[in-house]
């Protein structure tokens, strides 16, 4: 069996290889699951990276249908998935285009919520993402 610490530092550079880090509060709920339930933690995290990695779609549709489905839940994981969009090729047009069709079903927040990630990442005198 591999050694947990081993199998955590793969989770963790899945994380790092889609968007660029692993999130920290995505760091707590592996290392806490890596010791309480490590076998449940490694069938969620396998799942998830089935799910954002399909055959059929690219890593940049991916990303930006996850942006916009984030943003319909104001989750705050919307950001981190702009980022991965963006390491995938993503523009800020598309982006924005994204957070509109996110709007169409959540309203304002989520429109509001996508301007703050979006002015973040992209300053305003630059249209290329702040890295």
């Amino acid at each position: 069996m591999t050694e947990p610490t081993t199998k955590l530092d793969e989770l963790k550079a899945r994380y790092e290889s889609m968007i660029g880090f692993t999130p920290p509060k995505i760091a707590k709920r592996l290392e806490l699951g890596m010791r309480v339930d490590p076998d449940l933690v490694v069938a969620l995290e396998d799942w998830r990276i089935a799910a954002l990695t399909p055959k059929a779609l690219d890593q940049k549709t991916v990303q930006l249908m996850s942006f916009a489905i984030l943003l319909v839940q104001t989750s705050e994981a919307a950001a981190n998935h702009a980022k991965a969009a963006i390491k995938a090729g993503a523009t800020l047009d598309e982006l924005h285009a994204s957070a509109g069709i996110a709007a169409l079903f959540r309203g304002v927040a989520a429109f509001n919520m996508a301007g703050e990630i979006l002015a973040g990442l992209f300053p305003e005198t630059d249209q290329s993402p702040k890295t």
